[in-house]
């Protein structure tokens, strides 16, 4: 993957490398490329550093992953004392600045500075960055990274009558630099995503009336916060190498115990122990550690998702309010939960009135209130718009990017985003995306993402430097089996079940797709990882010397085999290949039971039949309806070794009742006998 000279057009260039976004991921790119020796300019509209932690500065901000986990790994001389277990917004700024500091970052940073559009420049291989400077800045440069978050752009509030309030507006992802003092005032909020559960309360011990504007009840558990625990902070201490190391092929960024069991094979008692230890961790991530199931099985999740309504019933006083605040119709995880500090409480407070919206929506808004569809009028003195954000793809599609002809980012991407990896884009050469769109980014510790995609961005450009190579571009191929891959890894889980902002669902207008890559930081690194060893799998290296093409579609198995490989290695199981036939068809039969049982069918008949070599087994599924019916023969799988007339039981019942047709399920004679 040589080639014999530079880029052409490298004269004409202003700078190496264009970054937009000065938040964590700007920053660490900035300070990546500055090491390698390769010029940098990062471009931020706000005023300082910070990214979403300089424009979120709500009351109660604060992140939802642990403050010893979302924080930078790439220098172990980087330290910082975290005084709570889950950091504020100013402390989290306040962080990001030292880095600032420590490493002169801001020397290469346009503060002010907005990007209005960006074009491709095929004859000199270079990106044109056009900004908004009252001289209308321009600047060339090779290589153009966006790193400008993933809930960056909040939504506007789509209301009637907006403009027409005559009070205090404030919209949390945009909350003012100086502090807002709601007392003595009736103040209504519109939302109960993430930011209004963690403003709500704060608000509420200030205001002298809080209306809460429900549109669609959240999962939230109690984040337990305070000091850092003792146990956290000596699990890290001991060897903080091998725990970054965990963290970096962990299924969401964070080291945490992988279940074995489905819910279904442990009683009562044991599933609603290990449910309460879950509650009370104070970890996002805590219910995906209880059973296998929880976020793959509708009846697994459900049985969750009542144990949480049941501690929201068991905490507000009201029962009527209580249900209101029951998310019932979604399951859980489908939408972003959440962790929160005395949420449920405080509708506890006389002074707090949640309004269910779904019951009684805002009509409009009047210059003194909201109007609700009942006619009643709730005056307020402020409105507080915690209604989220055009997550993902808002702040990409909101610059003009132009490739390759003209055609802009926002039109290849009309039907949903399409990307490689979630870090470039076909039609675009040398355009990067830190944690874009089919990336784990927002399934993640984002830290851990943010610093894999610089790393993995930085060492591709300085590969190219020290090779020749001009320009970078996936191939349609290696796109399309991205794209393919994505979608069937959202398929096996319940996500697309949900309206949520996963889906796209909350921009009007937004193409209904699910946005992030559920795979898993584990299985999301070794895929990129592999891409590079095996040449730069599906790129397309061009330079005065010619081009290197690797086409090829990575990831080829389907999701829910690697998963189960993925497991497995995690682990330390061998590979079912290597075992005797004998241990092969008991591992085989012990997955098999970890297996939630099927749905209901109208019958089930076991009988047998003749074969070439004496009486063989099957299993009819019957559909409940009244027939006549089709017939389905469905073989099982298990490379004629493993497998019986029964090992597929609950997908045949599934199968039954989604075709209302009669299966039938045979055994066949199995080698090596």
């Amino acid at each position: 993957m040589a080639a014999s000279d530079k880029g052409s057009g490298i004269d004409d260039l202003d700078t190496d490398v264009v970054v937009v976004g000065a938040g964590m991921a700007g920053l660490y790119l900035l300070h990546r490329l500055r090491g390698l020796g390769i010029d940098a300019a990062v471009l931020e509209a706000a005023g300082d550093v910070g990214g979403t932690w300089y424009w979120n500065r709500y009351p109660g901000a604060r992140c939802d992953i642990q403050s010893l986990d979302y924080q930078y790994t790439f220098d172990p001389e980087l330290t910082w004392e975290w005084t709570e277990k889950y950091a504020t917004q100013p402390e989290i700024l306040r962080y990001l600045q030292h880095v600032a500091d420590r490493y002169d970052l801001r020397r290469d940073i346009r503060f002010g500075t907005r990007v209005d559009r960006a074009e491709w420049d095929d004859a000199g291989e270079r990106w044109l960055i056009h900004t908004d400077a009252p001289a209308g800045d321009t600047i060339a440069c090779r290589h153009y990274v966006m790193a400008t978050g993933c809930l960056s752009v909040p939504k506007e509030p789509e209301y009637e009558g907006a403009a027409d309030f005559t009070g205090d507006v404030y919209v949390t992802g945009r909350w003012p630099h100086e502090p807002v003092d709601f007392t003595g005032k009736r103040v209504a909020v519109i939302g109960t995503g993430s930011s209004a559960i963690q403003s709500i309360p704060p608000i509420a011990e200030q205001a002298a009336q809080t209306t809460v504007f429900q549109r669609t009840p959240n999962y939230s558990m109690p984040a337990g916060n305070g000091p850092i625990s003792a146990e956290k902070r000596a699990a890290i201490d001991a060897d903080a190498a091998a725990y970054q190391e965990a963290a970096k092929y962990s299924r969401a960024g964070v080291p945490m115990p992988q279940p074995t069991e489905s819910v279904f094979e442990v009683d009562a008692a044991e599933r609603d122990r290990r449910f309460e230890a879950a509650w009370q961790a104070g970890e996002l991530l805590a219910p995906a550690t209880t059973f296998t199931d929880i976020g793959l099985v509708p009846e697994a999740n459900e049985l969750w998702a009542e144990f949480v309504r049941d501690k929201i019933r068991s905490i507000v006083d009201d029962p009527d309010v209580a249900e209101s605040l029951c998310p019932k119709d979604y399951p859980f995880g489908t939408k972003r939960p959440c962790l929160d500090t005395n949420y449920f409480e405080t509708f506890n407070r006389p002074d707090v009135e949640l309004v269910d919206l779904r019951k009684n929506p805002i009509e409009r808004i009047t210059p003194s209130g909201l109007q609700l569809a009942d006619g009643s009028v709730v005056e307020v003195d402020a409105i507080v718009y915690a209604t989220g954000f055009d997550a993902m793809t808002g702040a990409l599609v909101a610059v003009d990017i132009r490739g390759r002809d003209g055609v802009t980012l926002k039109e290849k991407w009309s039907d949903g985003p399409k990307t490689y990896l979630g870090l470039t884009s076909v039609g675009f050469p040398n355009f990067f995306m830190i944690t874009g769109p089919q990336s784990p980014s927002v399934l993640s510790n984002m830290a851990v993402s943010i610093e894999q995609h610089v790393d993995w961005i930085a060492d591709t450009i300085d590969g190219m430097v020290q090779d020749g190579w001009a320009t970078i571009e996936p191939t349609q191929t290696a796109e399309d089996g991205w794209n393919q891959h994505v979608a069937d890894c959202a398929d096996i889980t319940l996500f697309q079940q949900t309206d949520s902002w996963y889906m796209g669902a909350n921009v009007p207008g937004k193409p209904r797709v699910f946005l992030p890559y559920v795979g898993g930081v584990g299985l999301y690194r070794r895929t990129c990882e592999s891409v590079v060893e095996q040449g730069y799998l599906g790129f397309r290296l061009a330079g005065p010397a010619g081009q290197h093409v690797s086409d090829g579609v990575v990831n080829r198995l389907r999701p829910d085999v690697m998963f189960l490989l993925d497991a497995m290695a995690e682990l330390g199981l061998p590979p079912l290949e290597s075992l005797p036939v004998d241990d092969a068809r008991a591992f085989s039969v012990a997955m098999r039971q970890q297996t939630p049982p099927g749905p209901e069918v109208g019958e089930i008949v076991d009988g047998t039949f003749p074969g070439a070599d004496g009486e063989l087994e099957y299993r009819l599924y019957r559909p409940p309806t009244d027939g006549p019916h089709p017939v389905i023969c469905y073989f099982h799988g298990g490379g004629w070794v493993l497998g019986s007339h029964d090992s597929d039981d609950p997908f045949c019942r599934d199968l039954c009742l989604r075709t209302d047709a009669v299966v039938v399920s045979p055994n066949y004679r199995h080698a090596p006998e």
